[in-house]
């Protein structure tokens, strides 16, 4: 397990082998930079699979109509709401996220 931490806030990322963008041991292209965040633990991580293999519980969802930041940006370490996650780059750097992610959208958020 690694904690990486990211942007002006230092804000954590949890993972396996985290990169220096947000990558990890499961997901590690170019645009797997995004952390998530759990709403059991308030914790962002890498991905699902980071989540299970280090915590006591599976990873919990955040709701899609919150106002709290749900996604941790691993390029520049802004926080984003599921609505601002969903324009598909992020707002402050302009990195792309993967498309890709949206098979998996339903472990990420309800």
């Amino acid at each position: 397990m690694n904690k990486r931490f990211f942007g002006a806030k230092q804000v954590a990322m949890v993972g396996i082998d985290i990169g220096a963008t947000g990558t990890c041991a499961h997901y590690h292209s170019d645009v797997d930079i995004v952390g998530l965040r759990c709403a059991q633990c308030e914790e962002y991580f890498a991905c699902y699979q980071c989540h299970d293999a280090l915590e006591d519980h599976h990873f919990v969802p955040m709701a899609k109509n919150s106002a709290e930041p749900a996604v941790l940006c691993g390029h520049c370490g802004q926080e984003l709401t599921y609505q601002e996650y969903k324009m598909g780059a992020c707002l402050n750097c302009l990195a792309s996220f993967n498309p890709r992610c949206e098979i998996h959208e339903d472990r990420y958020f309800c």
